[in-house]
């Protein structure tokens, strides 16, 4: 049988954990179970641990209910569970004791609630404790051939729903906010998606000015800028896009000419992006932009963040950051400004990192009119 993308995904974690001299991953369910493993659950109650030894095979230590579930989701061999009744540590400790991990450090998922990590140091009272994100964020932040198809089609999904978005037209005047995510969400799948990637934006009016206001009962008025912030999933993996239109009528003073600087600065950062710049530099692209326009102070947030299994994660598109872009990274590009009870605009893509430059992940119109 060929080598899945997660098992290859565990044997290079391996090799960073022999380099750094660990002895091994303690994951809890995460993002990072579902990178390695291949299984995707959400944290609950129950001990459930995926331990990825420095050599070796990696071990599932489920609750029995999970069983069925594991074995056939996920590569790994081993999988041993747990009843309820019984002592999920005696579980937890033989299989500790069969993969040699006694000493040394461990690196905990940085998510794992606070009573597992507990139960996991008193398991492990010769061990040191760290975070697991010194192995994986790195492998993470490079996206393989599966995870960028995932992605573009995630993308391509949210394209197609901002198609349909703008089709309302003046029929979006009148409906809520809330009932326009409603729409959007139903769109979204119905276009090839997975549910959202994070609960749909849809800031109308001066509600537009808050960069994460979400969405309420406010109904959208003609001539008003409406920022749209969602994304879906495919095969897990996230799009994330925002587009700031008016459905009908004209806006208000000085905020086409905001929007154009958001458009121009938006450009200037997906043009500055390609293998060796610093993340920083491609915030300032943007940033230096909307300065010249006159809108810097109004340019409250970073320039972007990473996306992949996590709609955000490294790397951050941010002052203060001097890492080296890599190809296969991915994130998002997404200068806005906010005049304070007024309105708002924000223009976001997803970029992925080529060898000679970037790649956008979406490609509907920019612009304001619908």
């Amino acid at each position: 049988m060929s080598e899945t993308p997660f098992e290859r995904r565990t044997r290079d974690a391996q090799a960073r954990l022999r380099e750094r001299g660990a002895s091994a991953l303690a994951l809890f369910p995460s993002p990072n179970t579902y990178y390695l493993g291949g299984f995707e659950e959400s944290p609950g109650e129950r001990h459930f641990f995926l331990f990825v030894p420095a050599s070796g095979d990696p071990v599932f230590v489920v609750p029995d209910l999970y069983g069925a579930q594991v074995r056939d989701a996920t590569w790994v061999a081993d999988v041993r569970t747990w009843a309820d009744g019984d002592d999920p540590l005696a579980a937890v400790a033989d299989a500790l004791a069969d993969l040699g991990v006694a000493g040394g450090e461990v690196l905990l998922d940085p998510t794992m609630h606070a009573r597992f990590t507990l139960d996991l140091r008193d398991c492990l009272p010769a061990c040191e404790f760290g975070l697991a994100g010194a192995v994986l964020d790195d492998l993470r932040v490079r996206k393989d051939d599966a995870e960028l198809d995932a992605l573009r089609a995630a993308g391509s999904a949210a394209d197609a729903a901002m198609r349909d978005v703008r089709g309302l037209g003046a029929d979006a005047v009148g409906m809520t906010e809330t009932a326009l995510a409603r729409y959007v969400e139903e769109r979204l799948v119905a276009r090839g998606g997975t549910g959202t990637s994070f609960e749909p934006i849809v800031a109308s009016g001066p509600n537009a000015a808050n960069p994460h206001h979400g969405h309420g009962e406010r109904e959208i008025r003609a001539g008003e800028p409406v920022t749209l912030d969602f994304g879906t999933r495919v095969e897990h993996y996230p799009s994330d896009q925002t587009r700031t239109v008016v459905f009908a009528g004209d806006p208000p003073a000085g905020y086409a000419e905001a929007h154009d600087a958001v458009v121009e600065a938006q450009r200037a950062a997906v043009d500055a992006v390609e293998p060796g710049v610093e993340a920083q530099a491609v915030d300032a692209a943007a940033r230096d932009v909307l300065e010249a326009a006159g809108y810097g102070d109004a340019f409250v947030h970073r320039t972007g963040h990473g996306v992949g299994l996590d709609v955000h994660e490294e790397p951050y598109i941010v002052a203060g950051n001097d890492r080296a872009l890599e190809a296969g990274m991915v994130f998002s590009v997404e200068p806005g400004v906010y005049v304070e009870g007024e309105w708002g605009v924000r223009v976001e893509d997803l970029v992925v990192v080529t060898e000679s430059g970037c790649e956008r992940l979406n490609d509907t119109p920019r612009g304001w009119r619908v």
